[in-house]
């Protein structure tokens, strides 16, 4: 899997952090980092729920 963040989009208002902790981490001026494009399968649900849960629909997965 790929995470993809359209960072145009992206508010970076740290949802996908709160349920992806492993991928995603907001730094302290509040810029989103992917801190893996290629999680681990066991994963896939928790950046799935990111993917969802994102106000701005800004992640995509690629299998």
């Amino acid at each position: 899997m790929k995470v993809i963040v359209d960072f145009d989009v992206c508010e970076s208002n740290g949802i996908c952090m709160e349920t992806a902790p492993e991928v995603f981490r907001l730094d302290d001026e509040d810029y989103l980092h992917v801190l893996q494009e290629n999680p681990s399968e066991d994963l896939y649900d928790a950046v799935e729920q990111a993917a969802v849960r994102c106000p701005k629909q800004a992640i995509t997965i690629e299998d």
